[in-house]
């Protein structure tokens, strides 16, 4: 099972395909195919009949899981998409941290 390397939650940023620099957050990770869902990227068009009493009919915009190697995570403090590692603070308490400023991400 391929390991993803963002938490839903996490604010990402794309670094290729058709949608390269946007930001969004991610609403699901689907780890058993290595891919993510992330909000407003990889949107697409599906076709969708009225189901159940709320739902609209009609041509509907979707977002679609993409890689996750295709999203780093976003820096508040750096202001782009950067690595990261993960460290152990003096309480116990296991966090990830930019490695290009390191502030911690968590």
């Amino acid at each position: 099972m391929p390991k993803v390397h963002v938490k839903k939650g996490d604010t990402v940023v794309i670094i290729s395909g058709e949608d390269k620099g946007k930001k969004g957050k991610v609403l699901k990770v689907i780890p058993s195919e290595g891919k993510i869902l992330v909000e407003g990227i990889n949107l697409v068009t599906k076709h969708k009949r009225p189901s159940g009493q709320n739902q609209q009919a009609g041509i509907v915009h979707e977002e679609a899981p993409i890689y996750s190697s295709k999203a780093l995570i976003y820096c508040n403090n750096c202001g782009k998409g950067v690595r990261y590692g993960k460290k152990i603070l003096d309480d116990g308490k296991k966090v990830r941290y930019c490695k290009a400023c390191g502030e911690n991400l968590d």
